[in-house]
């Protein structure tokens, strides 16, 4: 029952499609519509394959430089394969919130904020967890750091002094270190202090009575009194005592100088209206990052000012007004939803007939063996990738798809980022690439066939040690060096003899007899079966395709 409970500050899995990977996501509110439906405000996060291929350098320059913070040795002995997996397990947050339905909801997963104290390897060790050190912007198309970030190390400490020896005089110049400002061991009374305050307040209201420069029109002597009753006019007041000497007569003299008398005013009273309420729009947006707050809706104001006009307006009735307002519409708001376990079949499964339940002791079905972990037994079977391909995963790694957003082996082909790219696909499945261009082209339907030339066909013959085709068909992907294979050509060709050897003849039956025989044949469909040798077709395909092409 718990598990199905979900309440606001819950991470979830939400399924947007069936042969996608799950989303994550925090809840961050629970509302019901008109029709009784309850939907799910979320603030998002995506993973590598979510985000454009330019920022994935930045996030492996960040990812280095984390690890050299951390000086962990267990991340440089870290298996290959485990590096792969622990991509999967990297998020980045956004700044972004979208409206689900929470019916979608798939269950709960944990992400925390990295620090450099924590082991990366111990989220492989946990079901279900993630986390994140960088923040994604999809509007601006950045990635920026987390400035919820806690730097914890010892760069970060203060530098405590050593504790001096008895007898040992303090080198310090303890004038530089601090410096008093309030002497509570004067003359005064606490009642000639608390009257002298009077006589601060009094001389601040009548200071903004003739101050023509405020931005606040003030609307009453109330209000008038009231600014001048603020933490600021007390501060300047005992700051006066304490540099006359706490002599009252100087100090009063202090207050009213030759010019007129002096006007202390803090941050409530410099802000505008219209300021005021840009900042109150902000803090509704962004809450307490007063960075974004600046630079976003209040650029004309400093970090310093923001931040102190905001503790000042938790103290107005403004603010007193704005929570119980927020804590009313709370109070109408969800707290919890329950959502009943997923049981319908995925469309991506495939019926297979020695397919059962888990110790059923079915045997193996002729097919591909599995995308990710190259089995070819498994109780239940799901089509992966682009449907002309027929790839499939086991039950095991179709479940790591759909939680982790990749496949638990690391791809053979370097250099690609993994995420779908549906415009590399020609009609017939099969990738290309322009001869002058990296990126991929789409082929047309029109047959073509590759012609080579006599001195090609020559070559294999002469230098078949160093092609070695027999080799190169079952590794397609290996490069083959052209220009060296041409020159020992011709250096061996004036050494071979003048007559090559004949051709086999190949006796070929004419047209009119294929198209008969063709014609005679039933259509049959034919069942899936391995690859020559090879498990799967990784070969064939692309890294894009190795991770979910088209789903």
């Amino acid at each position: 029952m718990a598990a199905n409970m979900y309440r606001v500050g819950d991470y979830v899995y939400f399924e947007n499609s069936s042969s996608n990977p799950l989303l994550i996501r925090r809840i961050e509110e629970l509302n019901k519509t008109a029709n009784g439906n309850v939907e799910a405000k979320v603030v998002c996060f995506y993973r590598r394959r979510d985000i454009p291929g330019t920022l994935i350098a930045l996030a492996d320059k960040h990812a280095r430089e984390l690890e050299e913070e951390m000086e962990n040795p267990e991340m440089v002995n870290l298996p290959e394969k485990q590096k792969h997996q622990l991509r999967h397990r990297e998020l980045f947050l956004s700044r972004q919130l979208e409206s689900l339905p929470a019916t979608h909801i798939r269950g709960k997963c944990c992400v925390t904020l990295l620090n450099e104290t924590e082991a990366l390897k111990s989220y492989l060790d946990r079901e279900d967890a993630f986390f994140y050190s960088l923040v994604y912007d999809p509007q601006q198309k950045t990635l920026l750091a987390d400035k919820g970030e806690i730097r914890v190390g010892n760069k970060f400490q203060a530098d405590i002094t050593d504790l001096l020896k008895e007898g040992e005089d303090d080198e310090r110049d303890l004038e530089k270190l601090e410096e008093k400002v309030w002497d509570c061991s004067s003359s005064l009374t606490e009642k000639q202090i608390d009257q002298f305050l009077v006589v601060a307040r009094s001389v601040g209201t009548f200071a903004r009575a003739l101050d023509c420069s405020s931005s606040v029109r003030q609307p009453s002597l109330h209000m008038s009194a009231a600014a001048a009753s603020r933490d600021i006019t007390l501060f300047h007041a005992m700051d006066t005592l304490h540099a006359t000497g706490y002599d009252m007569t100087r100090a009063i003299a202090a207050l009213v100088p030759q010019g007129g008398p002096v006007l202390c005013r803090d941050e409530m009273e410099e802000w505008s209206a219209s300021e005021a309420n840009l900042f109150e729009e902000a803090l509704e947006k962004y809450g307490k990052d007063f960075t974004d707050i600046q630079q976003d809706f209040l650029p004309w104001k400093s970090l310093t000012s923001i931040i102190e006009y905001y503790y000042m307006w938790k103290t107005t009735d403004r603010y007193v007004q704005q929570k119980r307002l927020k804590a009313a519409e709370a109070e109408s708001k969800l707290k919890q939803v329950y959502i009943p376990n997923y049981n319908k079949p995925n469309p991506n499964q495939l019926r297979t007939a020695g397919s059962g339940p888990p110790g059923s002791g079915q045997t193996p079905s002729l097919g591909r063996a599995c995308e990710s972990c190259y089995t070819s037994s498994s109780y239940q079977w799901y089509s992966w990738g682009p449907p002309n391909m027929q790839c499939r995963l086991c039950a095991s790694c179709w479940t790591y798809w759909k939680k982790y957003g990749g496949l638990k082996m690391p791809t053979r082909l370097e250099g690609e980022r993994p995420g779908p790219n549906r415009n590399s696909m020609s009609p017939h499945g099969l990738p290309l690439r322009h001869s002058s261009s990296p990126k991929f082209a789409v082929k047309t339907r029109q047959a073509f066939y590759l012609q080579t030339t006599g001195l090609t066909r020559l070559a294999r013959r002469l230098c078949r040690d160093m092609i070695r085709p027999r080799y190169l068909a079952r590794h397609p992907y290996l490069p083959v060096n052209t220009a060296a294979i041409k020159a020992e050509c011709a250096l061996r060709l004036p050494d071979s003899p003048k007559k090559p050897s004949p051709a086999k003849a190949v006796r070929r039956q004419p047209l009119e007899s294929v198209v008969r025989y063709l014609g005679s044949l039933t259509p049959i469909k034919s069942s899936p079966i391995l690859n020559n040798g090879s498990p799967t077709i990784l070969g064939k395909r692309t890294y894009e395709q190795h991770n979910g092409l088209d789903g």
